[in-house]
């Protein structure tokens, strides 16, 4: 099993583009084998500490393989709304991970 942690910074003003994005990526997670196990919008006053920019959202996934995320990523459905991934998103931090 892997996880996915995704650290996601928008674009000012596109927070719309991004819920577009979302709304028609999620589902597709389940089809390869995956769940959405998190998805946090911090608030100021939840953070304890911090020693970078607050990202807009942060997404925890899990994936039965590295292959089913690799799947997941080049999904035919997925490729043609990556074009508001990339109109709402100014950059993203992904941190791959397994359960010890």
């Amino acid at each position: 099993m892997v996880f996915i942690t995704q650290l996601v910074y928008l674009t000012d003003g596109q927070a719309e583009v991004f819920e577009q994005f979302e709304a028609l990526a999620i589902p597709l997670i389940a089809q390869y084998n995956g769940r959405l196990l998190l998805r946090i919008r911090p608030l100021p006053d939840s953070i304890i500490e911090a020693s970078t920019e607050i990202p807009y959202e942060i997404h925890l996934v899990t994936f039965e393989s590295e292959s089913d995320f690799e799947h997941f990523k080049r999904d035919e459905q997925r490729k043609q709304f990556l074009h508001l991934k990339e109109q709402s998103i100014r950059s993203a931090i992904l941190i791959r991970g397994t359960q010890v």
